[in-house]
């Protein structure tokens, strides 16, 4: 579906996904949030899910639960791929989980600054 076709909100849903930087991650909720649909996470989901082949443009792999956990059940082809893509970033993935507080898009502003991601298994 050509972007001309669709509503404001999955454009602009698709935006904020598409402006996540390398290496960083943000969960449903805050991808609604910044696209100016607060509380509308299953919106986003929809989205990415609804997305085709031009998801596979946008960067969905930084896209996570609010807990930092992959969507995928543990151990799917999705989980798998989701966090493997993570990892080749430099984000740290372990159990199925990234911690956000560290990887998060825009949550601390000096370690967004200052620090440089490391990959760990």
């Amino acid at each position: 579906m050509k972007s001309a076709n669709l509503p404001p909100e999955h454009i602009a849903i698709r935006r904020v996904i598409a402006a996540i930087p390398r290496g960083r991650v943000a969960s449903y909720g805050e991808i609604a949030a910044r696209a100016g649909l607060p509380r509308r996470a299953r919106l986003v989901g929809r989205v990415l899910g609804d997305a085709g082949a031009a998801g596979a443009k946008l960067p969905w792999q930084r896209v996570l639960r609010s807990d930092g956990r992959i969507a995928f059940p543990p151990g799917s082809k999705g989980f798998r791929e989701q966090r493997a893509r993570l990892i080749e970033e430099g984000v740290i993935v372990h159990h199925g989980r990234v911690d956000l507080g560290r990887f998060g898009w825009q949550r601390n502003l000096d370690a967004e600054i200052w620090s440089f991601p490391t990959s760990e298994t």
